[in-house]
């Protein structure tokens, strides 16, 4: 793991030094909630990250253990990046953050339909979100 110099040791400091800008949690978005996986994919989110900044976040949150790069099963040209329990813990902030932009913005359906689950019962939801990305990262 990466050693980041804190700027204090405040716990809200020290998180936003490895996961805070906007950039690295949209990375860990796609990850989480559109299965975008490789380095293309990530490209094609509506943001328009800049290849040198995608490269630059991927390489931190893969130092700082939220992410894994592995050989795609289907090209050897590209890697496959995927969540580590570490990133998958940042769930239920990913959560809170949706449902507080919820309360502000105007949604897309298929934002608002997933909020309506989490609405319904969020330990369960972040339950069967958390099982699945488990699964996912295997």
């Amino acid at each position: 793991m990466m050693d980041i110099k804190m700027r204090s040791d405040c716990p809200i400091s020290c998180s936003l030094d490895i996961w805070g800008d906007k950039w690295s949690l949209l990375i860990v978005r796609d990850l989480m909630f559109s299965k975008q996986c490789t380095y293309g994919d990530f490209l094609k989110s509506d943001e328009k990250i800049a290849t040198n900044i995608l490269a630059s976040r991927l390489q931190m949150l893969e130092m700082n253990g939220l992410i894994t790069k592995q050989d795609h099963p289907e090209s050897k040209a590209k890697v496959l990046y995927k969540l580590t329990q570490k990133g998958i813990d940042l769930l239920p902030i990913m959560i809170e953050i949706n449902l507080w932009a919820d309360k502000y913005f105007t949604l897309p359906a298929e934002r608002k339909e997933i909020l309506a689950e989490v609405k319904k019962d969020k330990e369960a939801f972040i339950k069967e979100k958390t099982i699945e990305l488990q699964r996912h990262t295997n």
